[in-house]
């Protein structure tokens, strides 16, 4: 069992930055792969990033690639997401997802959710 946590969302204006954290419970955090997911106003939940167990492989959504970096500390039980760049589009209940493999998905086949953290760009 996977407890989730996330923090660190809240209001910024366009072109800032913030970055999300993911505490996570739990022994088989260091074994698992995670996952960003979002919920903007009026739409479905979208991938937006994901690691592997160990950090060295990576993904991002198109829509973040190059202004969104994923991370994790296995010594904190924690996983970031640092958000440069934010756009007014960029704003949604940000969700934080673990999975007990060792590879990262871009889909939602991940078992365990926390209950999210709202980000809102204003323009």
């Amino acid at each position: 069992q996977v407890q989730l946590v996330e923090s660190g969302g809240g209001l910024v204006q366009a072109g800032g930055s913030l970055r999300l954290s993911c505490a996570a419970s739990g022994r088989t955090f260091s074994s698992s792969a995670m996952g960003w997911f979002r919920r903007g106003p009026g739409k479905e939940r979208e991938f937006v990033a994901a690691i592997s167990w160990s950090g060295a492989k990576t993904y991002y959504a198109d829509s973040v690639q190059g202004r969104f970096s994923i991370s994790r500390d296995n010594s904190k039980n924690t996983v970031y997401l640092q958000m440069n760049s934010l756009k007014p589009e960029d704003t949604a209940v940000y969700y934080c997802a673990a999975r007990p493999t060792l590879a990262a998905v871009t889909t939602d086949d991940y078992a365990y959710w926390g209950q999210g953290t709202q980000v809102t760009v204003s323009s």
